[in-house]
C-alpha cells in the first residue's frame, strides 16, 4: 500500500504493510487509564505478544492497542499484561524521564508526514504514569531531541489482580506540525513494550510491526499503517 499521494512512479520505502484503522470519537475526553470508554469499545484493537524480531512469543506480556481521533487530538490506548512491574520508585511523575526506556513502558511512535522517513515523534508512559516525549530526526546527531514538548496527555492503571496495566495518551496533533486530522489520511506509525527486570539481553523488546534485525526499535521503514476513518 502506497502510503503517498503522487502522480509519477513511486516506490515506498517502507517495508510494512499492517494496518490500524483509528476510528473516529465525536466528542474529546481527558486520559484516565480506563478502557471501557464508548470510544475504546467502538475501536479496533490489534495485539501483540512477540519480540521485536517476530521470533519469539511472550504470551505472559500480551499487548492490547487501539487509537481514536478527533480533529484535535490523536488517542491510544494500550492493555498490557504484565509478571513483574519495573519503574522507577519514588520519582515524581510530573517531570519528564529521561532514559525512561530502560524500565517497563508502552510506547508509540508517529510519524504524519510519510515522506520524510526518518522524522517522526516518540511518546512513551511507564505503568505508573512517568513519561517523555521525544522529537526524532535520524539525520542528525543526536537523534532525538527531548527538548521538544508535544503536551500530550496521558494516564494509567495497574490491576494487581490481573496483572494488567492500561494506559490513555492524548496527543495534540498540532504539536506534530499538523493543523487538523482529516479522514481518510494515512500516516507511519508503531506500538511497542519494554516489559521486564534485568539487563537488555533478560528483557522484553516487542513491537506490533515487526523488526526482523531485532536490534532497536528505531527503524522507520518498518511502521506500520495508521488510517484515519470516520
Amino acid at each position: 500500500m502506497n502510503s503517498q499521494e503522487g502522480t509519477g512512479p513511486y516506490t515506498s520505502p517502507y517495508t510494512s504493510n499492517v494496518r490500524i484503522d483509528a476510528r473516529f470519537s465525536p466528542r474529546d475526553f481527558v486520559p484516565n487509564g480506563n478502557l471501557t470508554k464508548k470510544a475504546w469499545k467502538r475501536a479496533e484493537w490489534v495485539r501483540f505478544e512477540h519480540d521485536m524480531s517476530g521470533q519469539r512469543a511472550y504470551p505472559e506480556a500480551d499487548t492490547q492497542v487501539a487509537a481514536c481521533w478527533t480533529a484535535a487530538y490523536v488517542y491510544f490506548a494500550f492493555r498490557c499484561k504484565y509478571s513483574t512491574l519495573n519503574v522507577y520508585e519514588g520519582e515524581d511523575p510530573a517531570k519528564e524521564r529521561w532514559e525512561l526506556w530502560n524500565r517497563d513502558v508502552a510506547e508509540v511512535f508517529v510519524n504524519p508526514e510519510p515522506a520524510r522517513v526518518n522524522h517522526y515523534y516518540e511518546f512513551e508512559v511507564a505503568p505508573n504514569n512517568q513519561w517523555i516525549d521525544l522529537e526524532i530526526d535520524k539525520d542528525k546527531t543526536p537523534f532525538n531531541d527531548a527538548g521538544w514538548d508535544s503536551h500530550f496527555e496521558h494516564s494509567t492503571r495497574v490491576d494487581a489482580r490481573d496483572h494488567v496495566w492500561t494506559c490513555e495518551m492524548r496527543v495534540p496533533v498540532a504539536s506534530m506540525g499538523v493543523k487538523a486530522v482529516r479522514p481518510g489520511s494515512e500516516w507511519r506509525i508503531n506500538f511497542y513494550r519494554a516489559d521486564g527486570p534485568g539487563d537488555d539481553s533478560q528483557r522484553r523488546f516487542m513491537s506490533w510491526s515487526t523488526i526482523p534485525e531485532g536490534k532497536t526499535f528505531h527503524v522507520p521503514t518498518r511502521f506500520g499503517i495508521i488510517r484515519f476513518v470516520k
